[in-house]
């Protein structure tokens, strides 16, 4: 299938890509930083790599929270990143007006979960002709996507993929059933395993969002086994420090290491 999501892991050898980056654009020096070191380190492995850094995150719990530098700017700092490195970029975008601008800079575009059934915003998003990533909502089943790829089939755009990231299990919790990877990937899309956000605990601290990102190694093995296409990981030189997802975000020197066990399950399993 001619697919732009297919074409960066085609190959004799089985590998999967990596979409990663700080939760949010914190400054240039920090994301700077971070895009760096993933682009030497995917080099090393020879990892299909692309840049994850959101310049707006809309859907804080707290409306005193740090959301980012905002849309304009965010564009700014990535485009100048995505130059100097040489790399693919993503983020997510929350409006339909904000679609044909944010398709100038970025290579891929993201929707949120939260917003995975904003017909509009699919539609727009899909209407620029850049890939699209769109993340399978915690309240959805797997087959349930099939809505979601009908609604981009209607702008013509098959560079879609679906990332999964866990399911609401009561409150402050969610759960990750590995079957939606097989399931999702019969509907003829690249599946895409949310390694970071499905450790999160929404809500867990109140006023914000709890995390458990020991457990993001277990859960990555576990769907590249499963046969995930890609894994999108959420990374920080201090976690601790992070002004969004910190807990659940897995420290950027754990980043290689990790990397290099999920290629030796990816070549295993085939």
């Amino acid at each position: 299938m001619d697919n732009f999501f297919y074409n960066l892991i085609k190959g004799p050898d089985p590998r999967f890509f990596l979409m990663a980056g700080p939760c949010v654009i914190e400054n240039y020096k920090t994301t700077y930083l971070i895009a760096d070191h993933l682009k030497k380190v995917t080099g090393l492995l020879d990892i299909p790599f692309i840049f994850k850094a959101s310049f707006d995150k809309a859907n804080r719990t707290s409306i005193h929270s740090f959301r980012g530098p905002g849309f304009d700017e965010g564009l700014r700092i990535l485009d100048a990143i995505k130059k100097e490195l040489d790399i693919l970029v993503i983020s997510d975008i929350h409006l339909p007006g904000q679609a044909e601008q944010a398709a100038k800079v970025l290579d891929i575009i993201q929707i949120p979960a939260f917003l995975c059934r904003q017909t509009d915003l699919i539609l727009a998003a899909c209407r620029t002709g850049k890939p699209v990533n769109i993340k399978k909502g915690q309240f959805l089943a797997p087959l349930e996507c099939s809505n979601i790829l009908n609604k981009a089939k209607e702008s013509s755009n098959t560079d879609i993929c679906i990332t999964e990231r866990g399911s609401c299990f009561g409150y402050h919790n969610l759960v990750v059933d590995f079957r939606s990877i097989p399931i999702i990937k019969k509907l003829g899309v690249p599946v895409v395993f949310d390694a970071t956000h499905s450790v999160q605990l929404p809500g867990g601290a109140i006023d914000s969002s709890a995390g458990e990102r020991q457990f993001v190694p277990t859960l990555s093995k576990a769907a590249i086994a499963a046969g995930a296409d890609g894994l999108f990981i959420e990374t920080h030189p201090q976690p601790e420090k992070a002004l969004c997802d910190g807990p659940n975000s897995l420290p950027l020197s754990q980043i290689q290491d990790l990397l290099f066990t999920l290629l030796a399950i990816k070549k295993a399993v085939g």
